[in-house]
């Protein structure tokens, strides 16, 4: 098990953000792969049950979050025959730990559905010569992801690669992702694997030619199956902007095929935008 996760456990049920947390876009904060990871390891820890599967997660991220002690609250809202919900809290102690200071930053549900056949019949599904991601032939034993976007000069996908400043473009993006454990010692499963990686559908859908100026305030994930392998890769599907709000969706891959959808809400962030031109990411990663 690798020691390279966003938070490492504190007293009393908090944790610790760990450098691999950071933010780009200000000082001092997580990023969403951090929080979305927390989140969906606290449902998974309160809901998971045989013949049961991750199903739907959705977070609502209404504040920035801190380098400070964090920790999670669940419940279990619903625990039916086909059906379980569970909502969680992310909440920080900014004042010295202090209980009286706890401040919530984020809300999500996870819904898990009972496992079972399909229904009889058949229904439309994209036919699977339409589609456009396929992941890098090499094998890749780091941590980095890879980066990818369509040819300006031809109806073609690009060529991966780790510079993200090659694909600082308005044309459609797509990574190949490797996930970080949410807390060190706890091991990273399929389900929060998932979450963390489809958290960059943002990135995908709203980084255009100088940068990304849009920051997402929600992250939705529906699963029609768990993802296999150690890698995950998002290819953006569609993406619509107007008066500073834009509404996007990816589609969700591994080794064999697509498994899931991820779908965003972002309001204009332009005043801290991030230009991936200058940002030398290998050394933040080094750092982590």
């Amino acid at each position: 098990m690798t020691d390279i996760a966003f938070f490492r456990p504190d007293t009393d049920g908090r944790v610790l953000p760990l450098p691999y947390s950071r933010s780009l876009w200000a000082p001092g904060t997580l990023n969403g792969p951090a929080v979305c990871a927390l989140a969906a390891h606290a449902a998974e820890e309160q809901i998971a049950e045989q013949g049961f599967r991750a199903a739907r997660f959705t977070i609502d991220l209404f504040k920035a979050a801190r380098e400070v002690p964090t920790a999670t609250r669940a419940r279990i809202l619903r625990s039916g025959g086909r059906i379980r919900v569970a909502e969680v809290d992310i909440v920080q102690f900014p004042d010295d730990g202090e209980p009286e200071a706890e401040v919530t930053v984020a809300r999500a549900t996870a819904v898990f559905l009972r496992e079972s056949q399909n229904p009889p019949g058949q229904r439309w599904q994209r036919d699977s010569e339409s589609v456009t991601f396929s992941p890098p032939v090499a094998a890749i034993d780091d941590w980095a992801p890879r980066f990818a976007s369509d040819s300006p000069d031809a109806d073609a996908v690009g060529a991966w690669g780790r510079n993200m400043g090659d694909h600082q473009n308005g044309l459609r993006k797509r990574v190949w992702t490797r996930a970080a454990p949410a807390v060190v010692g706890v091991e990273l499963t399929p389900f929060v694997r998932a979450v963390t990686s489809a958290e960059s559908t943002s990135l995908i859908c709203n980084w255009g030619t100088t940068g990304i100026g849009f920051i997402n305030c929600d992250l939705t994930v529906t699963l029609s199956r768990l993802p296999r392998g150690d890698r995950i890769g998002i290819e953006g599907d569609s993406h619509i902007e107007n008066d500073g709000i834009s509404a996007s969706t990816a589609g969700l891959y591994d080794v064999d095929g697509m498994w899931g959808v991820g779908m965003v809400t972002a309001v204009n962030n332009a005043a801290a935008e991030i230009d991936f031109t200058s940002i030398d990411l290998r050394g933040r990663y080094r750092e982590a």
